[in-house]
């Protein structure tokens, strides 16, 4: 069989994508070996999928000066060491990387034993893990074609997001037996994505009562994060993260409250769900999540608030313009040419695995 690893690592959304990739690799005989990061909560996620894997020491490259941006140097020395020996011990014939700093290490040994790497960018401004690794690459794909510009010339393609099919088998009723909700009401679904947001998870709850009066309530909310204090509350269910149920989730949900990571929103854009976007700040990130999300208002497929302007007045009417506007906003997602990334992506992978 042909062999290829996946890499990717540090929060859902550098997970999912290459998991949808698996049933269709499999399909054309490849053996699918992960490289995770060692303290990366894609190990979790990929024990439930039941994916082998391997770990591999890797770490941030900070901005700021600590005790832990000095040692991060030598953890990815460290990780690029054994990723060399884990390589040569699996020999693959081709890897994908879907970014993350566990990629990194990956990539290198990768490039320093001459093994074709494809490397997968969702946003629509590059992170810094995968700009270290875009000499490396033997093609660089993405998700806008907005971001062509900022990857290599000449092997740089628009891909659009690997999107797990199961995604679309999800059932209404799996997902209110799943929740117990009763279903009377319109149903929110809340993702401050894979780690949680403390911002959402704050607003939403602070404004529950309100909330409750017109929807029922699916809130993930992130490892950590669960109110104990609203266990058993009508109407409204909280879970840290939801994996082999989210499709029932999705089918159950009228309309998405969500943070904007690339591979999230492509989801609900490829599930066509009305989504109010509320980007992560410039203050805590690099802004890639706001330029994600007035992309998608721009095509129409989303509302979007920023935090600097939220009120709870301002949250709570725009919730409600949401729900006014789904049909509109469906109509606009339908009109989307959602291409085939998944085909396209494996076709790519068989490329280069040709490419001299």
């Amino acid at each position: 069989m042909k062999k290829i690893i996946l890499t990717g690592g540090g929060s859902a959304g550098h997970v999912t994508p290459n998991l949808a990739l698996i049933p269709e690799l499999k399909r054309r005989d490849f053996d699918v070996t992960y490289i995770c990061s060692k303290d990366g909560m894609e190990r979790e996620i990929l024990e439930k999928e039941g994916v082998p894997y391997h770990a591999v020491t890797a770490d941030k490259l900070r901005r700021y000066a600590s005790l832990k941006t000095l040692i991060a140097p030598v953890r990815i020395q460290h990780g690029y060491h054994e990723a060399i020996r884990l390589l040569r011990k699996l020999k693959p014939d081709v890897i994908f990387a879907k970014g993350g700093y566990v990629s990194v290490p990956v990539v290198k040994a990768a490039k320093r034993l001459k093994i074709p790497v494809l490397l997968h960018e969702s946003d629509l401004t590059p992170g810094l893990a995968n700009r270290l690794c875009f000499k490396d690459v033997t093609f660089a794909l993405c998700n806008f074609p907005e971001t062509l510009e900022y990857l290599p010339a000449g092997k740089s393609f628009v891909s659009g997001c690997p999107i797990r099919e199961s995604l679309k088998d999800g059932s209404r009723e799996a997902g209110l037996a799943f929740t117990g909700l009763p279903g009377e009401k319109p149903v929110l679904m809340i993702i401050g994505g894979s780690l949680g947001s403390v911002y959402l998870n704050t607003k939403v709850r602070d404004n529950l009562d309100a909330l409750l009066e017109r929807f029922e309530i699916v809130h993930l909310c992130g490892k950590g994060h669960l109110d104990e204090t609203l266990t058993g509350r009508p109407g409204y269910v909280q879970y840290e993260y939801i994996s082999a149920e989210m499709k029932d989730l999705f089918a159950m949900a009228d309309l998405v409250l969500s943070r904007s990571g690339a591979n999230a929103i492509c989801e609900l854009l490829y599930l066509q769900k009305p989504m109010l976007l509320v980007p992560l700040s410039k203050a805590a990130s690099r802004g890639d999540q706001i330029l994600n999300a007035r992309s998608f208002e721009k095509q129409g497929f989303a509302m979007v608030l920023e935090e600097e302007e939220i009120t709870d007045e301002k949250l709570l009417a725009a919730i409600g313009e949401l729900y006014e506007k789904r049909d509109e906003l469906r109509a606009k997602m339908a009109e989307s040419l959602q291409s085939d990334a998944v085909s396209f992506v494996c076709n790519k992978i068989e490329e280069a695995m040709q490419h001299d």
